[in-house]
């Protein structure tokens, strides 16, 4: 029979689930609880969220998605719930298990695809949607450069003759 309080804390798992653009769960065997909270501040400047709960409340939470990785729901399981960057609690999550040396993803959830650890260990290793970004508008703002530096050539070729003749007069 289930408690209240079991019930309420499955709401709230749903409620996160829902609202996460990405779930990974790992294993935190051997990782000491001061390490769970710095891996929790970690992951809010991330705008992601380390929950531990019971693998049975997890799949309820999850709904019909948890079908796909039910059997890596086992032993002691955290979940990390991304809300901003799909990405970045991924990064967080295998950086800080890289640190401790302890612990390993299990498997995950990216919107409705299933990942598999070597999927998650992918992700982990792409770079930032911020520096994605940023590459792109570097390679958008090359052709301009190139075609300013091109075209504004022959006006310094210009600028350079009119200085060497300028000085070839006053010496």
């Amino acid at each position: 029979m289930p408690t209240k309080r079991k019930i309420q804390h499955v709401q709230k798992l749903t409620e996160k689930a829902q609202k996460a653009k990405s779930i990974i769960f790992a294993e935190h065997k051997g990782v000491k609880h001061k390490q769970l909270e710095e891996l929790r501040k970690a992951l809010r400047k991330v705008n992601s969220e380390l929950v531990v709960a019971k693998n049975r409340l997890l799949l309820r939470a999850i709904g019909d998605r948890g079908e796909k990785i039910k059997d890596s729901l086992q032993y002691d399981t955290a979940a990390v719930f991304s809300y901003g960057d799909e990405i970045s609690g991924v990064k967080e999550l295998i950086k800080f298990l890289k640190n401790v040396k302890a612990g390993k993803a299990k498997s995950g959830l990216l919107g409705e695809t299933p990942l598999t650890t070597d999927d998650i260990n992918r992700l982990a290793s792409l770079p930032s949607k911020g520096e994605l970004i940023a590459k792109l508008v570097g390679q958008l703002n090359a052709p301009i450069y190139g075609l300013h530096y091109t075209l504004s050539w022959n006006i310094r070729k210009l600028v350079w003759g009119l200085q060497a003749v300028k000085e070839k007069k006053s010496s």
